[in-house]
């Protein structure tokens, strides 16, 4: 495991960070870089946000679409994951007693925005129980298959799911939803940096990911993925300056020459696109630091945590290897107030990791990331061993 990583990122010193996979962590030079972006803004405004903005966006829709395997006329640049799939949710045309097929290891947010449309459309959310442990392909994509009906609109899932930290394998079902004529929908949020990913081979109909996880952006860099023939299907959440009454028409252009999938998503007005341009800092960060050997230095390291937990609690994991996101690690533990163990590691331990419960299940994910080290791990194992023997004493959990 590379040991000089941790000096190019910001995070305390004193807090042992295992919770990469909720915000991200930066890298100083790529933060550096968006500061003197947003110095620049404040330098000369109405050029920035004016005369200059429509190129600068585009300069990192090229260089993160060469990274997706895509064209730049298919990505939009949107503030986070849930933005890009709420766009893409509210958007589509759906009618009473349509459903939208899904599984149990959604995020509660686009859990809670498929709620709204329903419950503005009549349309109806289909959630079929995905088998556990997941160990082959084969079973995930029958339950899948089992739940589509002649009703069956959108197939809505995570390519890796946050509170499971599972690698769906998505390619074989988002190839049957096209050929019955259902629209995917792909929450990406941490697969961009995490995983490899070809947007055009992967043929989803929708797909949105965040940059300021796995990739290192800063906070409030996401994308947009639309299929050419899917992207007139597209409504802005915020109607601004992008928009022009033709823009439904055959060839029609958004209001600053992009095509209006562009130029109406990201033409918002008034809004800081710093996090955004400095995507090409973080990809060239990456190059610098060779982090294909970095992913698969903290994968070895994340398995090794995982088996050592596995070993401590005596619990099976969620999923065979394959399907476990390479640098989180979603680890079941003995049944807990999640919340006090949380709280414990982080006040007595300095840890920072979140625990929770998912379907009645305690759970405890570790996320490993290129600042992160084997005797971390061994602090954070020799803490759980603590703890986990005081599950049963609460009342000295809080002494």
């Amino acid at each position: 495991m590379p040991s000089n990583l941790a000096r190019h990122f910001l995070l305390f010193e004193d807090v042992l960070f295992l919770n990469h996979g909720s915000f991200g962590a930066c890298p100083r030079p790529v933060f550096e870089t968006y500061q003197s972006i947003q110095r620049e803004l404040e330098s000369q405004p109405v050029a920035f946000l004016g005369r200059e903005l429509t190129e600068r966006l585009r300069v990192p829709r090229v260089e993160l679409a060469a990274y997706l395997g895509t064209s730049p006329e298919n990505l939009v640049g949107v503030v986070n994951a849930t933005t890009g799939l709420n766009i893409v949710a509210q958007s589509l045309d759906l009618q009473p007693g349509d459903e939208i097929l899904t599984t149990d290891h959604e995020y509660s947010a686009l859990e809670k925005t498929w709620a709204y449309v329903t419950g503005k459309t009549g349309a109806r959310i289909v959630t079929v129980d995905v088998p556990m442990p997941l160990v082959s392909e084969e079973a995930f994509t029958d339950a899948l298959r089992a739940g589509i009906t002649e009703r069956t609109r959108v197939l809505f899932l995570s390519h890796i799911t946050s509170p499971t930290a599972l690698v769906f394998p998505i390619e074989r079902i988002v190839a049957e939803a096209r050929s019955r004529g259902i629209v995917s929908v792909i929450d990406g949020a941490h697969t961009p940096g995490h995983i490899p990913l070809d947007l055009d081979a992967l043929g989803a109909d929708f797909y949105s990911g965040n940059c300021h996880k796995w990739l290192m952006t800063p906070k409030g860099s996401a994308f947009l993925y639309a299929r050419p023939e899917m992207q007139d299907r597209l409504d802005p959440l915020v109607v601004s300056h992008g928009w022009t009454a033709q823009s439904r028409q055959p060839g029609a252009r958004g209001a600053f020459g992009n095509s209006p999938f562009i130029d109406e998503i990201e033409m918002q007005g008034t809004r800081d696109p710093s996090a955004w341009l400095a995507v090409p800092s973080a990809l060239a960060f990456r190059r610098e630091h060779d982090w294909d050997a970095v992913t698969r230095a903290c994968t070895s390291l994340a398995q090794e945590t995982a088996a050592r937990l596995c070993a401590l609690t005596g619990l099976e994991p969620l999923s065979a290897s394959e399907f476990c996101a390479p640098q989180m690690v979603a680890m079941p533990i003995p049944d807990c107030d999640p919340l006090v163990i949380h709280d414990a590691l982080l006040e007595r331990y300095a840890i920072e990791i979140p625990v929770f419960k998912w379907k009645q299940q305690s759970i405890v994910r570790v996320s490993v990331q290129g600042y992160n080290s084997r005797e971390q791990m061994d602090v954070l194992i020799d803490a759980l061993t603590e703890l986990l023997d005081l599950v049963q004493a609460p009342s000295r959990m809080r002494s």
